[in-house]
């Protein structure tokens, strides 16, 4: 018999899920959106089970901190109240991987809905390990760096030696683009992973996770506080402003941290522990800023270093 796949459900009760043919499943609810984050960053989950309405409306889901760990590492369903178009299509856009209308949310509709949409989950993950590059940035995506982390806590136990896992997640991205178009968008995430690159050691390695967010690995610092010390000095490297087409445009950090061997020896605990501490924290920087200037020292037209560090 399959194991049963993990559901957890977010804006309503844990609905009755038909266990044949895509089952079974144990669903479990969270009360809201902060019990969610909570419950995705302390147990892997197959699916996340959304139902919009009146207790939980299409904004705050869109704004949702935790929205980029959750469509990372879990399969996405949305049930909106009503025929909804526009929203579904930006769900999708945005990482879900379905979205339905009320009326199709019976039981069998949803366990179908969840079962094939936690299949098309394993098959992205299982697609994206051939391709080991982020196209936008040039870095290596979340596969390279789980895979050359694996490696390093390997020669790790032979060698003893404590690590870092960073994590940072910006904000502000969709704002740029709103106002901007898409392009500006694209140079200000590549600008930030620049920023990110030169304030580092040549032996630390950065990735990118997903359109807004970045992790860095810092194979070998000589005590835990280190850890903590580089991701402020990052994390305010990216609160610096970006020249980007003539204006000077500014990002939000969420920041998260995990360090071995105090938080996990494996690579996929170190990660899940990062981006659940960068979901839930709270964004620093991008006050005062309406693509100019209003406070702080403006960057460098290139952008080839953090400015300070």
């Amino acid at each position: 018999m399959k194991p049963p796949l993990r559901i957890l459900c977010l804006g309503a009760a844990a609905p009755e899920l038909c266990a044949v043919p895509f089952g079974p499943f144990v669903a479990t609810a969270a009360a809201g959106l902060d019990a969610a984050a909570q419950a995705l960053n302390e147990q892997p989950h197959d699916a996340l089970l959304v139902h919009l309405g009146a207790g939980l409306a299409p904004e705050a889901l869109l704004h949702w901190a935790a929205w980029s760990h959750a469509v990372l590492e879990t399969a996405v369903v949305v049930v909106t109240p009503g025929p909804a178009p526009e929203l579904a299509l930006q769900l999708l856009q945005l990482g879900a991987q379905d979205v339905l209308g009320e009326h199709e949310g019976t039981p069998a509709n949803l366990a179908r809905a969840l079962g094939l949409s936690v299949q098309r989950k394993r098959l992205e993950r299982s697609a994206r390990q051939a391709f080991a590059i982020d196209l936008g940035t040039g870095l290596p995506n979340h596969l390279q760096l789980l895979e050359h982390m694996s490696h390093l806590l390997a020669l790790r136990e032979r060698e003893p030696a404590p690590m870092a896992l960073l994590v940072l997640r910006i904000e502000g991205l969709a704002t740029v683009e709103a106002q901007l178009g898409s392009e500006a968008a694209n140079v200000l995430r590549r600008k930030a992973a620049v920023r990110l690159r030169a304030g580092l050691r040549a032996s630390d390695v950065v990735a990118a996770l997903g359109a807004d967010t970045f992790a860095v690995l810092l194979g070998w610092i000589d005590a835990a506080a280190d850890g903590a010390r580089v991701l402020a000095k990052l994390a305010a490297a990216l609160g610096q402003p970006f020249s980007v087409a003539g204006k000077e445009l500014a990002l939000a950090v969420r920041a998260g941290l995990a360090l071995y061997p105090e938080h996990g020896k494996e690579a996929n605990t170190l990660l899940h522990r990062a981006l659940g501490q960068a979901s839930t924290a709270s964004a620093e920087g991008r006050v005062g800023f309406v693509n100019r200037v209003e406070r702080g020292t403006p960057a460098a037209a290139n952008d080839e270093g953090p400015p300070g560090l």
